[in-house]
């Protein structure tokens, strides 16, 4: 294992020191340039300001003492050092807009109505009728989440083509809107990432929008899939490595979940529960390095954590996608769930920790450790507050027992728990793209004020568990948000709204048509 470390280590450092050496020498000219205007500096003032005796004076004596080789070199070193040193920042990332898909009313389905279509698929026994509704109860949506329009056909249309339907919707939806509301054309995107964690068809749902925007040919795509519900993070943080790459351009993220093939019509209790709780969504993310973009973009980058646990294997095998014992495919949730994502939420908040959290914090938390570790006291591990250093909370709408886990873990308040509590309501569990919805919310309720932090957690699949942290750039004015450019803006004055443990169903509230 050292060896390992220590030759992994040793080709980070090669990749690293070859990245600089390229950019001197790409920019070799400039250095140059930069050197010989501050060796020629004094000479020009003397010759051109009347009034700069001290100048000459300074150079005068600054040449007695050194030769005029020797301070060349020694301005030259400077400058290249001055210059090695800003080429090796990282570029700023900067979020330009964002959009949220918010499906047409004819998509809308109470719950009533989603037990009443379940009920009339056929497939289901009493016992997985019964278990449904009592998710449903307790799963914290409310009555006007979207379904596609394959799940609310009598029969069910669960078919490649009808899939193909409302991932387009949902793509084309969102990103006709951050083009136009960042007034960016799409031949301007240099890097364009997609996520759909179960469904990966060919041509690739990158090729798709390639294709239907025209953009141009040395576009750099990725397309994510199979990551689970923290994909969008995953697709933020390439994006923020491309971007460091690839200068002066902009990056176009998509992320959704589709829908029409993974609803589970089974009898597995375990692949049950994502009928409850997955809907339709999605967004697309507007990502610029200009520094032009600086003055219009709303946000700016400043940490991306990502951790994965596959190596354990309760973590690996605690969300599958498999076959149930009648050949029906499904998505299974184990009941070390909860478990596994506490896990991996504290090995995320140990390395975000000490990127966000003032000393204070870090000193209370490291004196916890030490006496646990050295002197083996009796004392509970310090939990850092998160508040002292983030202003605004986005965590994935799972599900409801997990926002009441980590409301608990993380000591936050109802108001930090709001945007993803009226997430889960307004919209369910829209896989990757609900951490947008949760930050639209924000935006919409007028929350956010210049220099106000943004931490993003997204856990998925595998296991993992995803951190993204923003900064303000400029207040959001809710007042000034048109009703097209915020998928909240129709309902934000009624909201937040009080959503009880248990939410009975008034079946009767709802009938199927003949």
């Amino acid at each position: 294992m050292d060896r390992e470390l220590v030759r992994t280590v040793k080709l980070a450092t090669k990749n690293h020191a070859g990245v600089l050496c390229r950019r001197v020498v790409r920019h070799l000219p400039h250095i140059v340039a930069v050197t010989a205007l501050v060796v020629a500096a004094p000479r020009l003032s003397m010759l051109t300001a009347p009034g700069a005796s001290w100048v000459r004076v300074l150079w005068v004596e600054l040449a007695g003492e050194v030769s005029a080789p020797t301070l060349a070199v020694a301005c030259w070193l400077a400058a290249l050092a001055a210059y090695t040193y800003a080429a090796s920042r990282p570029r700023p990332v900067y979020l330009v807009d964002l959009a949220g898909y918010k499906a047409p009313v004819e998509h809308e389905a109470s719950r009533a109505k989603t037990i009443a279509h379940f009920s009339r698929c056929g497939r289901f026994s009493g016992e997985s009728m019964a278990f449904q509704k009592r998710m449903l109860e307790r799963s914290g949506l409310g009555e006007a989440t979207h379904f596609p329009t394959s799940l609310l056909s009598l029969p069910v249309d669960m078919c490649l083509g009808t899939a193909r339907e409302e991932s387009h919707a949902v793509i084309f939806g969102v990103v006709d809107e951050v083009l136009r509301k960042a007034a960016v054309a799409a031949s301007d995107v240099g890097v364009l990432i997609f996520n759909s964690s179960l469904l990966s068809p060919t041509p690739s749902f990158t090729s798709l929008i390639v294709n239907r925007y025209k953009m141009r040919p040395d576009v750099v795509s990725h397309n994510l899939s199979g990551m689970g519900c923290s994909a969008g993070i995953i697709a933020i943080d390439l994006a923020k490595r491309l971007l460091q790459v690839h200068e002066n351009t902009y990056a176009l993220v998509v992320s959704t979940e589709n829908i029409t093939l993974n609803a589970y019509m089974g009898n597995n209790r375990s692949m049950l529960v994502t009928n409850t709780l997955f809907r339709v969504g999605g967004a697309a993310i507007l990502l610029s390095n200009r520094r032009a973009d600086r003055r219009r973009a709303k946000y700016q980058l400043i940490h991306t954590v990502r951790t994965h646990r596959g190596a354990h294997d309760q973590s690996f095998g605690c969300v599958t996608q498999e076959e149930d014992d009648a050949g029906q495919v499904g998505v299974s949730l184990s009941k070390e769930l909860m478990v596994v994502a506490g896990e991996a939420l504290k090995t995320n908040i140990t390395t975000l920790g000490p990127l966000v959290l003032p000393m204070s914090e870090q000193l209370r938390f490291l004196a916890t450790v030490v006496l646990k570790k050295v002197f083996r006291a009796d004392v509970k591990a310090y939990l850092p507050d998160f508040k002292l250093a983030l202003d605004h909370f986005c965590i994935h709408a799972g599900g409801r027992g997990v926002l009441d886990e980590l409301e608990k873990s993380l000591k936050l308040s109802p108001w930090d728990m709001e945007p993803s509590r009226m997430t889960l309501y307004r919209f369910g569990n829209t896989s990757s793209s609900s951490l947008w919805y949760e930050l639209a919310y924000c935006e919409a309720k007028g929350r956010i004020r210049k220099g106000d932090r943004v931490w993003q957690i997204a856990f998925g699949s595998g296991f993992k568990c995803n951190s993204a942290v923003w900064k303000a750039l400029r207040p959001i004015d809710a007042a000034a948000i048109a009703a097209a450019d915020n998928p909240w803006m129709k309902d934000v004055d009624v909201l937040p709204v009080d959503v009880p443990k248990v939410v009975p169903i008034d079946e009767s509230s709802y009938q199927l048509p003949n």
